[in-house]
């Protein structure tokens, strides 16, 4: 049976939703740089189910500021177990990046659970910015005038142009995971990865590539002077009580260090 807003609505009363927490490593020294929080639903009958399939039914049924809320109340919750200088990040959705209210609802959130937005990072997908990019301009405008850094999702999916590189206030630059996984036997991918990480030195923005699963990605991806990476290479999601082990357990090949400088990140 497929889902719909009835069971939207009684996970949210249910308390179904739910963030897990995947780490950021910077690539230079092997430091713990934050975590990206991520999204997930544990439904009752039909257990987890993926992102990819509750978020568009979600956004469908009116409830996606809703569930960023109910995400970000639980990640800010969390943030008392993380060291400080750490960082967390989230996703918008590409609705939520029309929405000008949006921005004044993180604030009032993170004002509530004491969490400073200096520590935040929001990621905006390029997909959404096609064909809403004043929308997403107003909305970045005031998410940077609260302190938040912005971040440009699954770069070089598809949709790639550099206009949104020049338009927006972006911190940083996120690799699409499907360019990481095909530079290992495309020189062409390996040549476009190589250019954004150029591209984004030249610009002054943070580098991160997401999706990491193998040594080989993480050695090509050093070479590259990627700043930050993440994925199962590093540690899989887990749950906010596992943040504490994964401060502690080290990385494959690194010394798992804390950054000393303020970087902190959290992902819807």
């Amino acid at each position: 049976m497929p889902l719909d807003h009835l069971d939207v609505r009684r996970a949210f009363e249910e308390d179904e939703f739910f963030p897990l927490f995947q780490p950021l490593v910077k690539l230079s020294n092997g430091r713990l740089a934050g975590f990206e929080a991520l999204a997930r639903w544990n439904h009752a009958r039909l257990g987890a189910i993926s992102p990819d399939a509750f978020i568009p039914i979600v956004q469908k049924s009116g409830y996606i500021n809703a569930l960023t809320r109910k995400l970000l109340e639980k990640t800010f919750a969390a943030a008392p177990l993380l060291p400080a200088g750490l960082r967390l990040s989230i996703n918008l959705s590409p609705l939520q990046v029309m929405d000008e209210t949006l921005p004044g609802q993180i604030a009032a959130v993170a004002e509530r659970g004491g969490f400073s937005l200096d520590r935040l990072t929001v990621e905006m997908t390029e997909g959404a910015l096609l064909n809403h990019l004043s929308c997403a301009e107003a909305v970045a405008g005031t998410l940077k005038d609260l302190h938040c850094r912005l971040s440009l999702d699954n770069f070089g999916a598809g949709h790639s142009s550099l206009i949104h590189l020049h338009a927006l206030p972006f911190d940083e630059v996120k690799i699409d995971r499907s360019l990481i996984h095909a530079m290992t036997h495309s020189r062409a991918s390996r040549t476009i990865v190589a250019a954004i990480f150029a591209l984004g030195r030249d610009l002054g923005l943070e580098t991160v590539a997401e999706g990491v699963e193998t040594a080989e990605e993480e050695g090509i991806l050093s070479e590259m002077q990627c700043d930050t990476a993440q994925g199962w290479y590093f540690g899989k999601p887990a749950a906010a009580a596992e943040i504490p082990r994964m401060v502690s357990a080290a990385p494959p090949g690194a010394s798992w260090e804390l950054e000393e400088q303020n970087v902190m990140t959290a992902a819807v």
